[in-house]
């Protein structure tokens, strides 16, 4: 078994560097469009992921909130939150996905801004090509990567060493029998005329 603060430490640093190459991923460009000249429209479409992919920046943003919750959660937590980063990484996986099966609705916005034609109908008949790059291939390991990420929080949660004590309100002490007496205490006691020498 692995020592448990170097595999905590380790899931959340993968964590980290996964939910940021998916941002990253976010502004890369996924795919280029050609249309056909009853478009009006001279030369290729650039699609990056902002438009194959909006929700890719918020799903990163929530899996790096959920890496700083992690790091101080107790072990209930732990599995809510390990459960919600494998969600984060199947919707990853999803939207890259979607843009692989189905490249002309990932840049339906972006022919719509350039051209002026709506409906997705209207905008497969001016599509004559799409050319796809590595980024959603490399989006959707990303995505499978956070969802493994994810479910290995939720079976080791148990293994993980306790959150830091100065994250906690309340500490608890064993009261020393043998310790120093409160000086308010006995001066109290001074003044109700016991005798601290007995």
């Amino acid at each position: 078994m692995p020592n448990p603060r170097r595999l905590k430490s380790t899931l959340l640093l993968a964590a980290v560097v996964v939910d940021a190459f998916v941002l990253a991923s976010w502004t890369q460009t996924w795919l280029t469009v050609g249309l056909g000249a009853e478009a009006g429209h001279k030369g290729e479409i650039v699609v990056v992921g902002s438009i194959a992919a909006p929700a890719l920046s918020a799903l990163a943003l929530a899996g790096l909130a959920l890496v700083a919750a992690l790091a101080i959660a107790g072990p209930v937590f732990r599995v809510v939150l390990g459960s919600l980063q494998a969600v984060i990484g199947a919707c990853v996986a999803y939207s890259a996905f979607a843009a692989l099966v189905d490249p002309g609705a990932a840049a339906a916005a972006a022919i719509t801004q350039a051209t002026g034609v709506a409906g997705s109908s209207s905008v497969d008949a001016l599509v004559e090509h799409t050319t796809l790059t590595a980024w959603p291939i490399v989006t959707l390991v990303l995505g499978i990567l956070l969802a493994l990420v994810g479910i290995a929080i939720v079976v080791t949660f148990r293994a993980w060493p306790g959150p830091s004590k100065k994250y906690q309100t309340v500490q608890f002490a064993d009261a020393d029998a043998d310790g120093e007496a409160d000086p308010v205490i006995t001066w109290d006691g001074l003044s109700r005329g016991d005798d601290p020498t007995r």
